[in-house]
């Protein structure tokens, strides 16, 4: 297992390189001068070679990206050319936002959708099967600010249940962060309730056509029996498989949902950074995304030792 972990580590370290040098590329070479933004529209052409000096910009592009790796192997994501905060302050005053609604996103999802296809599959090709398979199809094909906002209009403004946006530590007042986080938090999960409980009904209804499915009907199993003590531990592999990459899709999703909810999280600070044109904290926080991919990767990959240790590398 230590093994494993350490091979999945080491080879994370060229796909977090990789994905530094596209994104620093990206950055440099997209329209948008820093300098110019934050000097103003009626700033001199002085003043702009000034501040383009100040952050560094004048210089070759191969000069800059050899101090910026530099600095990254040091542990320095560098200092918002905005703010002038350093980047990881920036973060880490972001970060809670951000987990609370991830976590409470995936947990919910889970929680819905694992029953809703193990359900599904069990009354295959009935009306209850039709209307799961009907259910997660409109979740898909819904995009998530579009579906953020018929749940602020039913919810907020018609119903004036659940307060529109904003964010409270469920630290400081647990009850008020539960009332702030059920819409963006469903909003967030209906795409992935989707597409996970469509793979959990095709893992269970593969399952639940093997032989030894049928020989617990014969001897007279129940049907919740088969389902949770047979039926799911071997479908597991595939739900797995797709729960991780739901987690993954959860960092993009962010970014949506926190500006529909002017959530004060990760995702708001991606988008405000791009704006600004804000170097230093878009590649600090692309790289911190990539960081939480692989990890995501790694876990995933411990889960199926654990679930089928037939598995090997």
């Amino acid at each position: 297992m230590l093994i494993l972990i350490a091979l999945r580590i080491a080879a994370a370290i060229p796909v977090i390189f990789v994905v530094a040098t596209v994104v620093f590329a990206l950055l440099r070479f997209s329209p948008g001068d820093p300098a110019t933004i934050m000097a103003g529209d009626a700033a001199s052409p002085e003043r702009i070679e000034q501040l383009r000096a100040a952050l560094g910009l004048d210089q070759p592009i191969y000069t800059q990206y050899s101090i910026w790796l530099e600095e990254m192997a040091k542990g320095n994501l560098g200092v918002s050319i905005q703010s002038k905060q350093s980047v990881l302050t920036l973060v880490l005053d972001r970060l809670e936002p951000t987990l609370v609604l991830a976590v409470c996103s995936i947990v919910l999802t889970v929680v819905i959708a694992v029953p809703l296809g193990t359900i599904a599959a069990w009354n295959h090709n009935r009306w209850v099967d039709r209307a799961v398979m009907a259910l997660s199809v409109a979740g898909f094909s819904m995009p998530t600010f579009v579906t953020g906002y018929l749940l602020i209009l039913a919810f907020a403004m018609w119903a004036d249940l659940l307060p529109v946006q904003g964010y409270v530590s469920p630290f400081q007042d647990l009850v008020g962060s539960i009332k702030h986080l059920v819409l963006p938090s469903l909003t967030l999960s209906c795409v992935l309730i989707a597409l996970i409980s469509r793979v959990t009904r095709s893992s269970v209804l593969d399952v639940l056509g093997e032989n030894f499915i049928k020989t617990a009907l014969a001897k007279g199993s129940s049907g919740a029996r088969i389902l949770w003590r047979h039926a799911l531990p071997n479908a597991a592999i595939p739900i797995i498989t797709v729960v991780g990459a739901a987690v993954a899709l959860v960092i993009s999703g962010v970014v949506v949902t926190e500006s529909v909810f002017n959530i004060p999280g990760l995702g708001r600070l991606t988008i405000d950074a791009i704006l600004s044109r804000d170097y230093p904290v878009v590649q600090g926080l692309i790289l911190l995304f990539a960081l939480f991919y692989v990890g995501i990767n790694l876990v995933v990959d411990v889960l199926y030792i654990v679930v089928d240790p037939r598995i090997r590398y």
